[in-house]
């Protein structure tokens, strides 16, 4: 039997996975590790944590399913996007890797975009400058920590720094480099335009592969650390949207995916380069070769139901008891809404100075509304990227496959549906982006002979489908045009708290 392996570099941990050829999954681990917050709106993390983590994953898994390192046949890195690992001429981590979820770099956005031009910069990348993205950050340190920027040889996205420990290369794919702000994304190369502009060295870059080719090999190190064996192919891999996109089967026209985890996003494949016009939503290169993608992210999705979790439940209460309550209130929350940007937003407002609201709290109000309403705030969230996609032209957008943890829930399945007013369907096996990952390794490795080929046999759709309940979608309509009102009047709010606090 041969067998493939993803590995998902996760803001809160580290996810391998083992599938065996017919995608059967054989085995999965999870090792967590901890995200710092030195100052608000801040985020970072120490990417030796995240080798350990995967050191150790590696080693239990194989020990957990009694597979063999030399039955492994490839291996495929996906992980969280965006975020800047800086490296010096001997490959050591010199400065904290800042997160895709951090804020710190509004000022470096605004620069950015005045040295290169807005709509230059919209023609190159396809999107804003946004404080996620890994150009500011790189800005953000030459500023701010001249004496470690000088220092830099590499700066690497998160599942690339993974790959150079595996396997001693520098190499990314075409999907995470579309999201760093200095990438070419319709002729897939990065933009010597940009970097000149941006006086960053083009040498700082790793060589830029498509998603199923193979990068670099398991060395001889590594193979004694974890069990792998040496030799062992990884490929390029891509960013945990794009990878999910592939774990979901998202590979052809017509098919949307929406997730819910840590963040939110509302995905659909496009075979050529297709662009919001204002910039709400992003378009990168997709893991499929050649092709493209674009999507709505919205920051704190799932990450807003554990917050409310851990501030009114506490840590070990479960995600079940909470949606069991929440099924006990009526659609609309009796006149509770909720505003799920405790991180700012992304899609369609890149402010990073918004914040979370609860809007109509009254004496009727209990923990159950709370969370229904939290639930509902995201859905409505996920739809205003369904909205823009609709009215762009973008195909599909009448039935959603549903990932992520929230997708778990029968009641946020349901009121998804009722909320988007089209059908929602979960998958099969749902292991999102490192299910994706092993998929472009069995690509990389020959066992498949085509990304679109694999996810047909792969991808498959539960038989159960939930469609939407006219009289909740006239009642969710009415309150997602408040919600929509909310943001807009509170927009100048959140700007003159950010400027006192």
């Amino acid at each position: 039997m041969e067998y493939l392996a993803g590995i998902d570099v996760g803001t809160t941990g580290v996810k391998i996975l083992i599938i065996d050829e017919k995608g059967d999954v054989k085995g999965s681990i999870t090792v967590e590790y901890p995200l710092f917050t030195p100052k608000p709106g801040w985020a970072e993390q120490n990417p030796s944590d995240w080798w350990e983590a995967t050191v150790k994953g590696i080693k239990g898994l194989l020990e957990k399913t009694g597979i063999k390192g030399t039955e492994i046949k490839g291996i495929g890195l996906t992980g969280q996007m965006h975020g800047s690992v800086f490296l010096n001429n001997r490959g050591d981590v010199i400065h904290p890797a800042i997160l895709w979820c951090d804020q710190r770099t509004a000022k470096e956005c605004e620069e950015i975009t005045e040295k290169v031009r807005k709509e230059r910069v919209f023609e190159i990348t396809c999107n804003p400058v946004l404080t996620g993205f890994q150009a500011p950050k790189i800005i953000w340190l030459k500023k701010n920590h001249p004496e470690v920027y000088k220092k830099i040889s590499k700066v690497l996205l998160p599942k690339d720094y993974i790959r150079f420990c595996l396997t001693g290369t520098f190499a990314t794919d075409v999907a995470d480099a579309s999201g760093t702000s200095l990438f070419d994304v319709k002729n897939r190369r990065w933009s010597e335009e940009i970097l000149d502009a941006l006086d960053i060295p083009s040498s700082f870059l790793p060589e830029c592969f498509e998603s199923p080719e193979v990068t670099g090999y398991i060395t001889e190190e590594v193979s004694a650390l974890t069990g792998l064996a040496k030799g062992t192919p990884v490929v390029a891999g891509a960013g945990d949207q794009a990878a999910g996109g592939v774990g979901s089967g998202i590979v052809e026209e017509g098919l949307v995916s929406v997730s819910i985890g840590t963040s939110g996003v509302v995905f659909a494949h496009l075979e050529d380069v297709f662009v919001d016009p204002e910039g709400r939503l992003h378009t990168f290169c997709h893991a499929v070769p050649g092709k493209w993608h674009i999507m709505g992210v919205m920051l704190s999705a799932g990450g807003s139901f554990r917050w409310l979790r851990d501030i009114f439940f506490g840590r070990d209460e479960s995600y079940k008891v909470m949606t069991d309550m929440a099924e006990t209130i009526p659609a609309g929350s009796e006149g509770l809404l909720f505003l799920p940007y405790l991180t700012g937003e992304r899609c369609p407002y890149p402010d990073p100075d918004a914040r979370g609201v609860f809007f109509g709290i009254s004496l009727k109000h209990r923990k159950e509304h709370l969370v229904r309403a939290v639930m509902e705030g995201v859905s409505f969230g996920l739809k205003d990227s369904i909205k823009i996609m609709k009215e762009i032209g973008v195909p599909g957008c009448v039935k959603f496959r549903l990932t992520g943890g929230g997708a778990k829930s029968d009641l946020w399945c349901g009121m998804m549906a009722d909320i988007f007013n089209g059908s929602t369907v979960r998958l099969k096996v749902e292991e999102g982006p490192s299910f994706g990952a092993a998929i472009l390794a069995g690509v990389g490795a020959g066992i498949y002979s085509n990304v679109k080929d694999a996810c047909k046999k792969l991808v498959k759709e539960e038989e159960n489908v939930f469609k939407p309940d006219k009289e909740n979608t006239e009642i969710y309509e009415k309150f997602y045009i408040l919600y929509g009102d909310l943001y807009k009047n509170l927009a100048v709010l959140f700007d003159n708290l950010a400027k006192i606090s």
